[in-house]
């Protein structure tokens, strides 16, 4: 039988606020047996004929003022469009410095309050069954919306006297799309309710749930 894989990208060198090291091996963990994690900060795998080869791609990528070269977000809209899943996790929205990839995720970070605990509420969907209402501390992010987009929202935190979304899904083209805020840092990956929206986030967007 041939072993499923999934492409993560982190950043282990050029860090800012984000790094990968430790994260990977958690991801790796996560999505085994279903999906053998293959763990790089190379952006140059995103290339037509390397992501043929992996049901899902996901993005712990770091927040950088560069744009990913035209060639390699192209690789990746064509991907996620063409069927592959995309499971993007906290900082891996800094995919939005390309507008086009900001489009895809469906709304664009802007900026974080402190670190606090965060009440997450669990909605209704495939990729949260068996998930309860959760308390986890990590950062909390705001986004704008993309107008006329249409996405699922999958948990929500109250913050600043709003509830605030936490977590989203969609479909892009025949492929589907994950968005998953918490992750700052690598405690956040030993909660297990989160750990299981990743396993079960990344199965969704890989279509094999």
């Amino acid at each position: 039988m041939t072993t499923l894989k999934a492409l993560a990208l982190g950043s282990y060198t050029q860090v800012k606020y984000h790094p990968f090291t430790g994260v990977d091996r958690e991801l790796e963990q996560i999505m085994a047996p279903e999906l053998e994690v293959f763990s790089s900060e190379d952006l140059g795998l995103l290339h037509p004929d390397t992501l043929a080869a992996y049901k899902l791609v996901i993005s712990y990528t770091e927040f950088s003022d560069d744009p990913i070269p035209p060639e390699q977000s192209a690789a990746l809209l064509s991907y996620v469009a063409g069927g592959g899943g995309l499971l993007v996790v906290h900082n891996g929205i800094s995919l939005q410095r390309n507008q086009e990839l900001g489009a895809m995720l469906g709304a664009h970070f802007t900026y974080h309050p402190a670190y606090t605990s965060l009440h997450m509420t669990a909605m209704e969907h495939p990729i949260m069954q068996g998930i309860e209402d959760f308390v986890i501390e990590d950062e909390p992010y705001y986004f704008e919306r993309y107008p006329y987009f249409e996405t699922t929202v999958l948990a929500a935190y109250p913050h600043e006297g709003e509830m605030r979304e936490a977590a989203w899904c969609h479909k892009f083209g025949l492929g589907r799309v994950v968005y998953l805020m918490p992750g700052h840092h690598l405690p956040s990956f030993s909660v297990e309710p989160f750990r299981r929206m990743i396993k079960r986030g990344g199965l969704w967007a890989a279509n094999l749930l």
